[in-house]
């Protein structure tokens, strides 16, 4: 995409969709791992260890510590009791996006958690979609129907309330774009707009040609599909899958790639065929798979929650790193046709102010009340509604 300035005033995503909200921030990696069972066993070793010994292994910041006293995650099952005396099971591990295109698991636990963003948890499931800001060129902006945790830009939910209600979408942009173009917008299009077309300083061109539109939102629902992999899981043509053609070891710690033979090889255990545009996809500035790898081979300080990690290589793992291949092949080909497009905006930000849908009212900034389930507060108290 273009390095130059822009200077045809599209409007940048805060005042298209102006509620966000920081990442959540756990403040300590052990609460957050690529296997779950490796977490539950982390809380057991926790709570077995005395205060002195528990302390040390919980990582204290200013934020949390074993005598902090906070309230459940929405919709979550949690202890509220303080740690330094918790006696409960683990919660159960919940999937969210570590990093750009690594899934994990995470104890959704608010006392571990120095910055967990409950406005956040109110709001995911099923029909939510969270764009993520980063600082690379050619994936501006990200998208995930997980809880994101990248230390990245802000996140953006397409929804302020549960169930695909309420678009956080400045008030009256729908309708305005549907009139314009003659076509009926959704909130799900306008996002596959914004993955299409976002530009690297993060502003969003918009266009009143329907048929322009057409081919941006008909990138950006693929890009939708392969970032989310939700529903029908992707697949590269009959030959080009990638199969595991060698046994992976128990514990490999070595990854390179053979571009001639297009095999991954972890230690002496072999995948292809690997195409080289998965094995160079990069964001911002380091390959997603060597960092995939890398988190899962990682050492841990010894003696630290961290450092109980599975025995040998699971086999999720594999299937994981597979569909991983497949995902950043088939993104590879998007990012192509997506760096293709070249759209001036003709409707911009002073068109949108002259209709009235900017600036957007100071509560369309702000979350949304919630009230469809009370809260557990500190130590067993419910919150007040």
């Amino acid at each position: 995409m273009p390095s130059v300035p822009y200077d045809d005033d599209a409007p940048l995503p805060a005042d298209l969709m102006p509620w966000s909200v920081a990442p959540p921030r756990p403040g300590r990696a052990w609460p957050m791992a690529p296997d779950p069972a490796c977490l539950r066993a982390r809380w057991d070793a926790l709570l077995k260890a005395d205060l002195p010994d528990r302390e040390a292994l919980f990582e204290p910041s200013r934020a949390r510590t074993l005598h902090s006293a906070v309230g459940q995650l929405p919709g979550r099952s949690a202890g509220t009791e303080r740690l330094a005396r918790a006696t409960g099971p683990c919660a159960e591990p919940v999937r969210v996006l570590a990093a750009p295109f690594d899934e994990q698991w995470l104890i959704p636990d608010h006392r571990l958690l120095d910055a967990a963003r409950p406005e956040l948890w109110r709001v995911a499931d099923e029909h939510q979609i969270f764009l993520v800001e980063t600082p690379d060129a050619h994936h501006p902006l990200l998208a995930t129907s997980l809880l994101p945790t990248p230390r990245a830009g802000r996140v953006r939910p397409l929804y302020r309330r549960p169930a695909a209600a309420d678009p956080n979408l400045a008030p009256g942009l729908l309708d305005d774009l549907s009139a314009r173009l003659g076509v009926r917008v959704t909130p799900l299009d306008l996002a596959a707009w914004f993955l299409a077309v976002v530009r690297p300083d993060h502003t969003v061109p918009l266009t009143d040609d329907a048929e322009l539109w057409s081919s941006g939102v008909r990138l950006g629902h693929r890009m939708l599909w392969l970032l989310r992999r939700d529903g029908e899981r992707p697949r590269l043509p009959g030959g080009r899958r990638p199969y595991v053609r060698a046994p992976l070891p128990p514990r490999p710690e070595t990854l390179r790639y053979d571009p001639g033979e297009e095999t991954l090889h972890l230690d002496g255990g072999r995948v292809s065929p690997v195409p080289a545009a998965a094995w160079d996809y990069e964001l911002d500035g380091v390959r997603v798979l060597e960092s995939w790898f890398a988190v899962r081979t990682a050492a841990a300080p010894p003696g630290a929650l961290a450092a109980i990690r599975p025995a040998t290589w699971p086999q999720p793992w594999t299937s994981e790193l597979l569909e991983l291949i497949t995902v950043l092949t088939l993104l590879a080909e998007v990012r192509a046709q997506r760096d293709e497009l070249r759209i001036t905006s003709s409707v911009t930000a002073t068109d949108l102010r002259h209709s009235g849908v900017l600036p957007p009212p100071r509560a369309a900034r702000l979350p949304a009340s919630v009230l469809d389930r009370p809260e557990e507060g500190p130590e067993g108290q419910f919150a007040l509604w």
